[in-house]
């Protein structure tokens, strides 16, 4: 598919985020494929996710279409460059659809971006992971890539100010290794595998992260920081 609206949308973003002043650390690009169909699963801390993910996977030489609520493409101005950039809308009260969007983008080669948590976890931690993800993997055949996003709650996140002032955060993001699952997997029991393959990357990252995260809003309980307790 022709991809118009993409690199200038791009190079917008890298502007944004060499305003912002984020360090970047980009580590195991080395797992997204070059060529074919592959599901990012990431974890969701912030609003610039998405475009922080999709940052760390240009390298590649490849785009990431994620799976975004309606509501962003009903916006006036952000609804036609997520159909611009071919991202596939999901209505949460009929996911049918957007299901076999996605499926059909995986078979024809591309790289699907999805947050398997559904929505932004104020605890900083994983929460449960929705089914979704699993089942696009089984009937697509394409491998799961988890993939971990830290310290973009720092910049905006849900419950929180925004912060936009040139801050330098150090902002982490981390691709694991594939994950097949085969035509007889569990659903459910992959779910929980897939959680606890992203739980242990997520505290990797937090573990080598060069801030401290003691008595900080943006960090969970566990680590000293005063975000809310899990739900979960």
């Amino acid at each position: 598919m022709a991809d118009l609206v993409y690199p200038p949308v791009i190079f917008l973003v890298k502007g944004f985020w060499k305003y912002l002043g984020l360090q970047f650390n980009f580590r195991g690009q080395e797992h997204i494929p070059h060529k074919g169909g592959a599901i990012l699963a990431i974890n969701h801390v912030g609003y610039l996710d998405f475009a922080i993910a999709g940052t760390a996977v240009l390298p590649t030489k490849r785009y990431v279409r994620f799976m975004a609520k309606k509501e962003i493409f009903n916006h006036k101005i952000a609804g036609p460059l997520m159909r611009g950039m071919h991202h596939i809308n999901v209505d949460r009260s009929n996911g049918g659809p957007s299901f076999d969007a996605a499926l059909r983008a995986l078979k024809s080669g591309e790289i699907i971006g999805i947050f398997p948590e559904a929505t932004i976890s104020v605890s900083f931690e994983i929460k449960e992971i929705k089914s979704g993800t699993i089942r696009l993997a089984i009937e697509s055949g394409a491998p799961v890539i988890p993939t971990i996003v830290w310290g973009s709650q720092r910049v905006i996140t849900k419950g929180l100010k925004p912060n936009f002032k040139r801050n330098h955060f150090p902002i982490s993001v981390v691709c694991g290794d594939p994950i097949f699952y085969p035509p007889t997997a569990n659903v459910e029991q992959s779910q929980v595998h897939l959680r606890k393959v992203m739980l242990e990357m997520l505290h990797e990252v937090q573990k080598s992260y060069p801030d401290n995260h003691a008595g900080q809003r943006w960090a969970p309980a566990r680590l000293g920081g005063t975000a809310p307790a899990p739900l979960n």
